[in-house]
């Protein structure tokens, strides 16, 4: 079955950690960005057109995604692209999803009429066969099929669409709502046959309606005009949307059955090669529970914690339950514990940084603390 894919970098703000990138191009898992998993989860559908809609501060992921060579994206017919639609006007206010897409109209339009669009947010990391997906949206005979998951509605985590689900059937749609525990969460990845999306756009921009979530799913479901399928997702998915999250989720990570899920439950997750010299331990180091990234240098103890490639920590040292992305020195005699440090920090001799798990600390890029 052909199909296409839209990747969107979200602009959910993360504090520090997104002030100078995108939400798709967020370091996780030692070696990884956000946008892995869904130019994984896509290429290992067998698609191969693929456009990535980016609005600001995409350099760093045109930077790591390149021309698609890591998913197999470079040789193929249609190819990898990046959709900047707002990249000449800093003053544009954006109003959804379906005006971005209104702008990248010469992407949707190009091939088949028939094929299906696979639209995939960033924010949510997961493993899953777009297969089985597609699959499931066609046999549905629905306009819309969305990838829910269980679990993730709790009556206090504000949801960007949530629906109530009673024998296979959707029985009501909210948005922007803290759902109950009954409702079931999107993924924000949605399927949906090309001819219908082209339609709808236009139809929804020409009504001054720009929101994929409250305006076509919802509201085209509400008013009986678009019909709406759910495809329940069993393994694990991870909502990054804030800073607490993203901590305790780097973290969960450290677990090895959230680890196999992740980065090999359907297929395994590429990512841009960095090759490196394989991680040193020091002799009087101590490391416990950890997910290290090769090239680092480990003279202290560590535990707990995440730590990217080339981190360096230095004896006597002590890190609990940290996130340490690249080429990041922690002095000697430093005391850590609930802590995200970003690229290029330098923390040192003797310093001590205590957050708590609510509330874990930011040091951002390039910083000397």
């Amino acid at each position: 079955m052909k199909a296409m894919g839209i990747i969107f970098t979200n602009d959910a703000s993360l504090g520090d950690l997104t002030d100078k990138r995108t939400m798709a191009s967020l370091p996780y898992g030692g070696r990884y960005r956000q946008v892995d998993f869904a130019l994984s989860n896509l290429s290992s559908a067998g698609i191969r057109h693929i456009g990535i809609i980016a609005r600001h501060n995409f350099q760093s992921l045109m930077n790591h995604v390149g021309d698609g060579e890591e998913w197999g994206l470079e040789m193929e017919e249609g190819g990898l692209e990046f959709l900047t639609p707002y990249s000449q006007s800093a003053n544009h206010s954006y109003h959804g999803k379906l005006e971005s897409l209104a702008d990248a109209m010469d992407f949707l339009e190009y091939g088949n009429d028939d094929e299906m669009v696979i639209m995939i947010d960033s924010a949510v990391v997961s493993n899953l066969d777009l297969k089985d997906v597609l699959k499931a949206h066609v046999a549905s005979g629905c306009d819309v099929t969305v990838v829910t998951k269980e679990g993730i509605c709790n009556g206090s985590k504000m949801i960007d669409l949530a629906l109530k689900v009673e024998d296979g059937k959707v029985t009501d749609i909210v948005v922007d709502y803290a759902a109950p525990a009954e409702y079931v969460a999107s993924m924000d990845i949605f399927v949906l046959s090309k001819k219908f999306l082209i339609r709808s756009v236009k139809d929804m921009l020409a009504r001054d309606k720009y929101h994929m979530d409250r305006d076509l799913v919802m509201g085209g479901w509400q008013h009986g005009v678009v019909s709406v399928n759910t495809y329940p997702f069993g393994g694990v998915a991870q909502f990054n949307e804030s800073v607490q999250e993203y901590f305790e989720h780097s973290l969960d990570l450290i677990n090895e059955d959230v680890r196999q899920d992740i980065f090999y439950g359907a297929h395994p997750v590429y990512t841009k090669v960095r090759d490196r010299v394989p991680t040193y331990y020091g002799e009087d180091c101590h490391i416990d529970n950890c997910l290290a990234a090769d090239g680092c240098i480990l003279e202290g103890n560590v535990k707990n914690s995440v730590l990217f490639r080339q981190v360096t920590v230095c004896a006597g040292a002590q890190v609990d339950e940290c996130v340490i992305m690249n080429d990041t020195v922690v002095g000697e005699g430093c005391e850590l514990k609930y802590v995200i440090l970003d690229k290029n920090v330098t923390v040192t001799p003797g310093a001590k940084l205590i957050g708590t798990r609510n509330n874990p600390i930011i040091i951002k890029r390039g910083e000397t603390v």
